[in-house]
């Protein structure tokens, strides 16, 4: 079985919550660091243009978007479970709640002016300033959009009250009763804020959340060594892709296998990917190209989410 290889720099939250994910299932895998901006050529060979971070590797298999990332770690391992069975429509609402929802709240709430002062102290001014034109340059063309600042402190009480309300229930020590894909899709949003005093108290002054928080950031990230990304690379273009999912093949606006499209997120960071289509599954798209470095890669994307064109 291939290694779990993961594309990931440390400050990103949603990197956050795949590391966590891994650490849930007690998984050793590799560690690739990747550039928080643009361009970033290793990834690029891999996934075809997609940039958002992180990206699972397995092989020739290629996973963008965590909510896709774990149902990859699901099948790999399945146990502890992260949709327990009879909770799985209600953790993965939930979770693709938290995902959008929320983390929009956390990024404007981040990305106020005392808490980037914060943050970047340690950066350049044309560092920093880099950082935060491809950050709008990721928000380009799609539908997700900034929260202005005024209206996340204004909706902010609401979300905690929420968050809370759900905790009072005595079920057990997270939100669904044992721990799912809810609670580290509400978990990275909120470490994300507590990575400066600017904006920590949005979450330590509720200590239900802190009790919550600490335990779901408990779970730790597993076990891993370091790569680089030309072994990944290696590793892709020396690997056969897996066999495609035991699942009919199905696209409600009539693309078909073998067609050749761009598959792209719809929220932000919308860049597209173009290749073969090999396979549109419930949840899962997966496309086929082929790189020059990577050799042929199959690249897997959440249905949800992404959109498909023809080319």
């Amino acid at each position: 079985m291939s290694e779990l290889i993961l594309h990931h720099y440390p400050t990103s939250p949603f990197a956050e919550k795949a590391r966590l994910l891994l650490g849930f299932k007690q998984l050793s895998w590799r560690s690739v660091s990747i550039p928080a901006v643009m361009p970033k050529p290793d990834l690029t060979a891999l996934t075809g243009g997609y940039r958002k971070t992180p990206v699972l590797q397995v092989g020739a298999d290629i996973y963008c978007d965590t909510a896709l990332i774990a149902r990859r770690l699901e099948a790999h391992k399945a146990t502890p479970a992260l949709y327990p069975e009879g909770e799985e429509f209600n953790v993965a609402s939930f979770a693709q709640w938290a995902d959008s929802v929320v983390f929009q709240h956390a990024v404007s709430l981040v990305f106020q002016p005392e808490s980037i002062a914060l943050r970047f102290a340690r950066l350049s001014p044309e560092a920093v300033k880099g950082f935060l034109s491809d950050r709008a340059g990721l928000f380009s063309g799609g539908t997700a959009s900034r929260l202005p600042l005024e209206q996340a402190r204004h909706q902010w009480p609401t979300l905690m009250a929420r968050l809370q309300q759900q905790l009072s229930r005595e079920s057990g020590d997270f939100l669904f009763g044992e721990a799912s894909i809810a609670d580290f899709a509400m978990a990275h949003p909120l470490w994300f804020l507590r990575g400066t005093p600017v904006t920590a108290p949005l979450v330590d002054e509720h200590p239900a959340v802190v009790e919550w928080l600490n335990r779901v950031l408990g779970f730790g990230h597993g076990s891993h060594s370091e790569l680089s990304g030309e072994e990944a690379i290696a590793i892709a273009r020396e690997a056969t892709p897996a066999a495609l999912p035991d699942e009919t093949f199905s696209d409600p606006n009539g693309f078909k296998a073998g067609q050749q499209v761009a598959i792209a997120a719809t929220d932000y960071g919308v860049d597209p990917v173009q290749g073969e289509l090999l396979f549109a599954g419930t949840e899962e798209l997966i496309l086929r190209r082929e790189d020059e470095r990577a050799g042929v890669v199959h690249v897997h994307f959440p249905r949800y989410g992404f959109r498909v064109e023809a080319c």
